[in-house]
């Protein structure tokens, strides 16, 4: 079965970094493109970055465009999410997301604090 484990959150102060990995199992994980989201209490979950299946294309939300950076690594079934210059905004749960067969998979998610 689809498995999707976060890792990588965690409490950072403003101006900060964090690298969030994802690690994929179940599927064909090159076949696939992948999507990191983030949610926090009370509000609709958000999308924040889009990979394609070879890694050849990304997209990002404008609230982290230029500090935001998704990779993968096929051979690793991994997807990361390297987040630099973080503000108290993006303080939220983070998921990872697949959409196989016109249904989404999510992982636990890794929570992301940014505060002084």
């Amino acid at each position: 079965q689809v498995q999707l484990v976060e890792s990588g959150g965690g409490l950072v102060q403003p101006g900060g970094s964090l690298r969030l990995s994802c690690a994929a199992s179940g599927f064909t994980f090159s076949g696939y493109a992948m999507r990191w989201y983030r949610q926090v209490p009370g509000k609709e979950r958000e999308v924040v970055a889009h990979i394609s299946r070879t890694g050849g294309s990304t997209n990002y939300a404008d609230s982290v465009k230029g500090r935001f950076t998704i990779s993968r690594d096929n051979a690793k079934s991994t997807v990361y999410l390297q987040m630099n210059n973080l503000n108290p905004e993006d303080t939220a749960v983070y998921y990872c997301n697949v959409n196989r067969g016109y249904v989404d998979y999510w992982g636990q998610g890794t929570q992301v604090t940014v505060s002084s």
